[in-house]
Formats: structure tokens, C-alpha cells, sequence
């Protein structure tokens, strides 16, 4: 009709395209503007009504969406289902404009305001946990005591859950311990990288370090940083030399441990005694 009237240019077009309607725009006469009425240029009771028109000589429902500007309130709904009920419409269906990532109904400017939507950070919904995986356990020996990793992957070889224990079962370091293992586990199904896990994890320190391996382990929370790193570089070889977890106990190999630092009970200085970390002070003692 624009072109026939004499009035169609492009730059017309990509104007009634970005605001999804005739009205507001120039150069376009009244009557035509009367007849190409969009369902957002008429008020959600006239969509109602439109509705009531049909159904009345209907005998099923009879479907129509009443659609809503986006500032619509819970009042403006209210109020179009009590028309509808007032009017005999069987059922009544509302949608209020840009209350959905997509749809329908959408306009240049909506499909714009969809693009900068998709650049903003998605949220991460780790992945379900198959009914059976594998992986290794490996003891690694921390001021709190022997520390069990335990490291699964997915079918794919890559780092699924981490799970740990302590020998001595209770207290605040075990506790600590399952909480670190939970929110490492929920990262590497989230596809965290595990070097940047390690990264978080390595170095943070307690009152009582060791030295295992030739190296020092600050705490159980770098102890874990150690057996994820281990276990990236070498898999079922997690303590470096060739030997899984197994492969420990069959050889009877021991680390030797060097205990440091202050004491748990009563903050003294701990010394080393007999192969025993010892406190003067209290009399705290711990013997490997």
C-alpha cells in the first residue's frame, strides 16, 4: 500500500520495523494508520472484547492472547480477567511484552535489547553426576593428620568430583576438608580449569605444616591443590613416582614428616623430638 499510495522509502520501512507499529510514525496518512493495527497498538480490553465477539457464538473455548505493554501491572491483569469473566470468554490468556528472554511477537528494538541480553554472563549448571565413575584415592600426609583424596573423572578422562577424608574422622579440619571438596567437585562440573583451582588452593597455611615428599604442605587445603595437581599431570600416578595409591601400600613406602609451627591446643611453639612434633608448654604431642 506505501508504494502505491507513494509514500514508501527505505528508511521508512527500517523505521516502522524498529518500533513495530505505524503510530508515532510520519509521513504515513491517518486511514492507513486505521487499518495496519498491530495487537500492541489496541488496549488489553479490546483484545478482551475481541475475544467475548467470538466466543459468543462458540460452543468450545475459544483462544486469544491478550497481550500487555512491559510497565503492565498486577491490577491491569486482574482487571482484563475479571472482564473476560464478566463478558462469558471461557478462558483468557495474558502475555506481558519482554517478560521472556524470546518471543513471538518482537520488533528491531526487542531483538536488539535480545542481543546485549546474550552478552551478558550466562549462569553455569554443573553437570549431572553419571551412576558410575572412576578415579584414584591418594594419602597425603598434612599437619592435621593422613588426608585421603579421592579424585573421579567423567567418561571423558576430565576431572568430575573430589572427595576427601581425614584419618581422624570429626573436628574442624575434617569439616573444612568435605567443604573444599564439595565446592572443588561443584567447579570441575562446572568446567572450571582445574590449574585454576590449584591456584586458589595452593599455599594457604595453618598452624601446622609438614614437609612430605621433600616438600613442605601448608595446610589441607594445599595438600588437596597438591593431589589435583598430581593427579592433572600424571592420573593414577599421584604421588609422582609412578605409583597410584595402591601402589603405596604394596610397596610399604613412608613419608617421612616434620612437624612445625604453633601448637593447636595452646598456640606454644611445637618442637621436634623422637620423630614426634612436641609442645613444652601443655604437652601436646604427635607422633608419625
Amino acid at each position: 500500500m506505501a508504494r502505491e499510495r507513494g509514500f514508501w522509502s527505505r528508511e521508512l520501512i527500517e523505521e516502522i520495523a524498529e518500533k513495530g507499529t505505524l503510530h508515532g510514525v510520519a509521513n504515513v496518512p491517518d486511514d492507513v494508520r486505521n487499518i495496519f493495527t498491530t495487537a500492541h497498538d489496541i488496549t488489553p480490553e479490546d483484545h478482551v472484547r475481541m475475544q467475548a465477539a467470538f466466543q459468543k457464538h462458540v460452543d468450545n473455548a475459544v483462544s486469544k492472547t491478550v497481550n500487555f505493554p512491559n510497565n503492565a501491572t498486577q491490577k491491569d491483569v486482574e482487571n482484563v480477567y475479571l472482564l473476560a469473566y464478566t463478558l462469558g470468554c471461557k478462558g483468557v490468556t495474558v502475555y506481558r511484552d519482554g517478560s521472556r528472554e524470546e518471543q513471538v511477537l518482537s520488533t528491531g528494538k526487542t531483538a536488539g535489547t535480545d542481543e546485549k541480553k546474550s552478552d551478558s554472563p550466562q549462569k553455569i549448571v554443573p553437570k549431572k553426576r553419571p551412576e558410575t565413575i572412576y578415579g584414584t584415592t591418594t594419602l597425603m600426609n598434612t599437619g592435621c593428620g593422613n588426608l585421603y583424596v579421592t579424585i573421579n573423572e567423567d567418561h571423558n578422562g576430565n576431572l568430575f568430583e573430589l572427595f576427601t577424608r581425614m584419618g581422624k574422622a570429626g573436628g574442624c579440619a575434617s569439616s573444612q576438608a568435605e567443604a573444599i571438596g564439595r565446592l572443588v567437585s561443584l567447579a570441575f562440573r562446572s568446567n572450571i580449569d582445574s590449574h585454576e583451582i590449584v591456584k586458589q588452593l595452593r599455599g594457604i597455611s595453618c598452624h601446622s605444616p609438614a614437609w612430605a615428599n621433600g616438600g613442605k604442605i601448608s595446610s589441607c587445603s594445599d595438600a588437596i591443590s597438591k593431589a589435583i595437581e598430581r593427579y592433572a599431570e600424571h592420573g593414577d600416578k599421584a604421588d609422582g613416582n609412578g605409583n597410584g595409591s595402591h601402589g603405596r601400600e604394596k610397596k610399604g613406602i613412608k613419608e617421612k614428616i616434620i612437624f612445625c609451627g604453633a601448637c593447636p591446643d595452646c598456640g606454644g611453639a611445637v618442637e621436634h623430638e623422637g620423630g614426634c612434633a612436641v609442645c613444652r608448654d601443655c604437652g601436646f604431642t604427635k607422633c608419625y
